[in-house]
């Protein structure tokens, strides 16, 4: 007898609401290192030093700073949201709208951390391997958070060992929350 796979039972709303907070629990994972960031980067201009930094520094620093906030905006959104739609019916809309501020939220962590990071090499050392360093981190970034996974989407031929493991620990089947 065919089994038919545990997310092919669920309802629209309880799809909307496992996908709600499958998007919640990643938002999570991100906030943290978005907050700290952050956090740290609010403390810089009052450290000795700052007053140091060519003009261009201060660019870069106004760039990782107002993309942290922007990265924080994006990952806290949808909890804010779903505080505000609460019992409106609308948690398909807020689980397409939230997929999309985590997107937005990942784009605006890749500028800052590229910023920040581009900011203290260049500060410790010089410009070439700043610059140097920043793409190599906003590609991995960049590669990881998106191009991997774009992979995926499209069908292309992906890591045979992650897909054989994947497919040991569900069962054979695909994640429930992909």
């Amino acid at each position: 007898m065919d089994q038919v796979p545990e997310q092919d039972k669920e309802t629209r709303q309880e799809r909307a609401d496992r996908n709600f907070v499958e998007l919640l629990q990643g938002a999570r994972v991100a906030v943290t290192g978005v907050q700290v960031l952050f956090a740290f980067l609010l403390t810089v201009p009052f450290s000795q030093g700052f007053e140091r930094l060519s003009a261009f520094d201060r660019w870069l620093f106004y760039v990782a700073l107002v993309s942290a906030a922007l990265a924080s905006i994006c990952y806290i959104a949808p909890a804010n949201q779903h505080r505000v739609l609460f019992r409106q019916g609308l948690k398909e809309k807020l689980v397409r709208r939230s997929n999309r501020y985590g997107i937005a939220g990942a784009l605006a962590l890749i500028v800052s951390m590229t910023s920040a990071t581009m900011l203290v090499v260049d500060f410790l050392f010089d410009s070439t391997l700043a610059w140097g360093t920043a793409g190599v981190v906003a590609a991995l970034a960049a590669w990881a958070w998106f191009g991997q996974p774009a992979l995926d989407r499209s069908g292309q031929p992906g890591d045979t060992a992650d897909e054989e493991s994947a497919g040991r620990h569900s069962g054979g089947g695909t994640g429930a929350g992909v």
